[in-house]
């Protein structure tokens, strides 16, 4: 028997609507449920062929047992081992290699110094920092304000001077923050990737409010909704991401890629909408059967993307000379 769990906190709609549907295609052999965390013995395997994490970013505890869960073969939608090491700024500098139009960034250091840390840790950091040339770089102001990891819209921050630039970064404490060019657009699209291949263009308006967010009908052309599809494949393919939104700004015909790192994203009915929702649960629950009954029992099971494949080969046993191969996945 092929076991499918799912993990998640809070959340409700779709964690039941997912066990439920996969159940109800009666696929012989394959079962779904919550998953259940026992008692957490190293190097013991997880009953779970695969499992599909929407909580761990949020706890510790669950992020070791499914990288413990893999290590044994189970696998685990996202690839905990990737998403553990993923940020925003990495996904901008792959972007850059890609082909993918993403806004003009900068990394900045922290306001205030990590814990155990002293300005000695720092010595090889330039001081001051030319504000002046990063602001004129990135096109002058407004300009965006926001982690270089996380998410959920925290701790971001639209700046229209210096001084609500300098007001903002001085709330940042210790966060490493990314500053950004402020992309102001025509349009704009959230976009659902699952296992590679199924895509959902969504038309979204993020300064709607949360719950009409997705009560939106843009006019843009039918080639450019076909850009916006290959770019949705481009970039998780070479992440390695089975389950993830990216969200585009289009102006004047270009579609920049706003935030592409949403390895848990919002799949609640109420926010998303039942024709959404319903998308969501069909090829998740579709996605999690067809990594079921291709799970090869203690092997490697995991999704690595096309960029960092070739750095982890070797690493553990079982991984393929090419993601493609394993996946089926174009390779881009």
């Amino acid at each position: 028997m092929k076991k499918i769990g799912i993990l998640h906190g809070k959340e409700n709609t779709f964690p039941e609507a997912f066990v439920e549907r996969v159940n109800s295609k009666n696929i012989k052999n394959v079962v779904a449920e919550r998953v259940l965390v026992d008692e957490l013995a190293q190097g013991n395997p997880s009953p779970y062929a695969v499992i599909i994490d929407r909580i761990s970013q949020d706890v510790p505890f669950y992020r070791a047992y499914l990288k413990n869960a893999a290590l044994n073969g189970t696998a685990v939608i996202n690839n905990p081992f990737w998403w553990s090491a993923d940020e925003k700024f990495f996904n901008n500098c792959l972007s850059t290699k890609i082909g993918l139009p993403v806004p003009r960034t900068f990394l900045l250091p922290s306001k205030e110094m990590p814990p155990d840390t002293s300005a000695q840790s720092f010595r090889n950091l330039k001081y001051p920092l030319d504000w002046e040339k990063m602001v004129e770089d990135l096109g002058g102001f407004p300009l965006f304000m926001k982690p270089h990891s996380g998410g959920g819209w925290k701790n971001v921050y639209k700046v229209d001077n210096f001084d609500e630039l300098f007001a903002a970064y001085n709330e940042t404490n210790d966060l490493v923050m990314l500053l950004q060019e402020a992309i102001e657009f025509d349009a704009y699209f959230r976009c659902y990737c699952l296992g590679g291949k199924y895509v959902r263009m969504m038309d979204y308006e993020p300064r709607n409010p949360h719950h009409l967010r997705y009560v939106a009908d843009h006019n843009v052309s039918k080639e450019l909704r076909e850009q916006m599809h290959e770019l949705v494949l481009r970039i998780n393919h070479a992440l390695g991401y089975d389950f993830n939104t990216v969200e585009f700004a289009v102006r004047e015909g270009i579609p920049y890629a706003i935030d592409f790192c949403n390895p848990a994203p919002d799949a609640d009915v109420h926010s998303v909408g039942e024709e959404n929702f319903e998308w969501v649960v069909e090829n998740a629950a579709n996605m999690a059967i067809e990594k079921a009954l291709s799970h090869k029992e203690g092997g490697n099971n995991l999704t690595w993307g096309t960029f960092v494949q070739g750095s982890v080969q070797g690493m553990m046993p079982g991984l393929p000379a090419e993601t493609g191969e394993k996946t089926g996945k174009s390779k881009k």
